[in-house]
């Protein structure tokens, strides 16, 4: 079993997870506790066996590391073909990382259905890990869309009083962008065909086909729209706010630490690398709607009554943050993206966990209904400044670093854009510490609040990891970012590579009057 293991480890954290929820199928409905204490230690063993992969990863190249690959359905060249690298290894760990801090903290949050609440949660991390572990077009189609149904579900069971309504919105919303995507891979196949004579979905084969750039055009918008609807990215967005408001707290922590990653996961990716020259045709357009998300997320927070939707608009602005990372295709913009997008995941997690700690005591997320919590709760108030500092990107903690990346890679690449996102970290700034002074400082003058109890012991294991990586990638950012470094590099020449190949092509396909206007230009 240990060598199993030892040879097929992506293979074993990507299904052991299923495995679990098909164990606690069988466990009486009445074995609540049991089920908790079951998926508690289940998803803690494999983030234990996940670190491996962490600890074991080769820094120094760029090729795709512990690969599993075995023909699946020959006849159409699917294969089950799983691997990871500097892009995937961040959201590989993050996940296997929140998903037993998840558990937990929905040990007293969650009340009815417990069994099956924690079947979907397994299930979820299965899909998960399978969209960001998977090198098959297929498979990770299969996956993208697989991990919907227990999300829908989450929200849709356990979630607020209009939680069928905002299920409805995110399943819709994203099966849409995810049926264009679909035309877009079998698109691909047949490009695959038609250049090789071969058929295969796997993504390292189609990655070696040179797609003219009309056909990049509409492929590169299938997939766009898919993955810009998952971030979200301005206007693509509304379906988040009701999504997070009525998901249960760990339902908003992993769809905001994990689930919108995938949008920004398949631009670096699927967009960048295949579509190469239209990729660089959108950078406008694409840096622009980063930019109005940035500073439209910003403004819709500081107007926002809700704890949660605060929380759940600065999402939009965050990863308004890591799209213009991407975007400016500079080395240190795509560091940035990629180490936001774990910030990202650890920061909101946090915040919507605390959110969910003090709503269990009071039964209300008004902004108003609370003030002075600092005197009653001092350890919540210290948790909560940590984590809202680390929000802002206060130098020290670890978002600092992925906006400053950004912006630096932004500003090297296109300076205008960079100095208006500048304005975000300002704004966010604003109504992060306006909320926080909101809830925690003033006068406790409200009967409710001073009965309140401070954080058990529960709550503060809950916390204390997240906290301790916060710092970690603060204080030192080299041990992180030299696991992406390679891949990156590897990415934008790849990208340049292809780009120039494709566009020599067509210059040879072209009238020669046009080959030498277009050498003039």
């Amino acid at each position: 079993m240990i060598e199993f293991i030892h040879n097929h480890i992506l293979t074993t954290i990507t299904f052991l997870p299923l495995f679990g929820a098909v164990f606690l199928l069988f466990v009486s409905r009445e074995k609540e506790n049991f089920a908790r204490y079951f998926t508690l230690i289940w998803t803690t063993l494999i983030f234990l066996i996940s670190l491996p992969i962490w600890l074991g990863f080769d820094s120094s190249t760029a090729a795709y590391q512990f690969q599993e690959k075995v023909s699946w359905i020959p006849s159409l060249g699917i294969h089950y073909h799983l691997g990871v690298d500097g892009i995937s290894l961040f959201m590989v760990i993050l996940t296997t990382f929140l998903m037993p801090i998840v558990i937990l903290s929905s040990w007293t949050y969650i009340q009815k259905r417990v069994k099956e609440y924690m079947i979907v949660f397994l299930m979820l991390e299965t899909g998960m890990l399978g969209v960001f572990l998977s090198l098959d077009l297929v498979l990770f189609y299969m996956f993208w869309e697989g991990m919907l149904i227990p999300m829908y579900f989450i929200i849709g069971v356990w979630g607020g009083p209009r939680r069928i309504y905002a299920a409805l919105k995110f399943f819709l919303y994203t099966m849409f962008g995810g049926v264009l995507m679909l035309v877009a891979i079998i698109t691909l196949y047949f490009l695959h065909y038609h250049a090789t004579g071969t058929y295969s979905f796997d993504l390292l084969d189609i990655q070696s086909v040179l797609i003219p750039v009309r056909t990049q055009f509409w492929l590169f918008l299938a997939f766009a729209l898919a993955f810009a609807i998952k971030v979200p990215m301005f206007p693509f967005h509304t379906w988040l706010p009701d999504a997070h408001v009525e998901a249960p707290t760990g339902g908003s922590v992993i769809l905001a630490g994990v689930l919108l990653k995938m949008g920004t996961y398949g631009f670096l990716r699927f967009c960048l690398p295949l579509f190469p020259n239209v990729s660089v045709e959108f950078v406008g357009l694409i840096s622009v709607l980063a930019v109005i998300g940035i500073l439209y997320g910003a403004l819709v927070s500081m107007v926002q009554p809700d704890l949660k939707k605060l929380v759940a608009y600065s999402s939009v602005s965050h990863l308004g943050f890591v799209m213009l990372g991407i975007f400016a295709m500079t080395v240190e913009g795509l560091q940035g993206g990629l180490i936001q997008m774990l910030n990202h995941g650890l920061s909101t997690g946090a915040l919507f966990l605390i959110v969910g700690m003090i709503y269990e005591r009071r039964h209300t997320r008004l902004i108003a209904d609370f003030g002075g919590l600092a005197k009653q709760l001092p350890i919540f108030a210290t948790f909560f400044g940590i984590v809202t500092l680390s929000s802002i990107g206060l130098p020290g903690l670890n978002g600092f670093v992925g906006e400053f990346l950004i912006l630096l890679g932004t500003f090297e690449a296109h300076k205008i854009y960079a100095i208006f996102a500048a304005s975000g970290v300002i704004f966010a700034a604003v109504y992060m510490l306006w909320m926080f002074h909101r809830v925690n400082f003033g006068p406790l003058d409200k009967e409710e609040n001073k009965a309140l109890k401070d954080l058990n012991l529960r709550e503060i294991v809950v916390l204390i990891p997240i906290v301790l990586v916060i710092f970690w990638i603060g204080l030192y950012p080299k041990y992180f970012l030299s696991k992406s470094e390679k891949s990156v590099e590897n990415l934008l020449k790849t990208r340049q590579t292809r780009q120039e190949k494709i566009t020599l092509m067509e210059r040879q396909t072209m009238p020669r009057w046009v080959v030498d206007k277009s050498l003039e230009k």
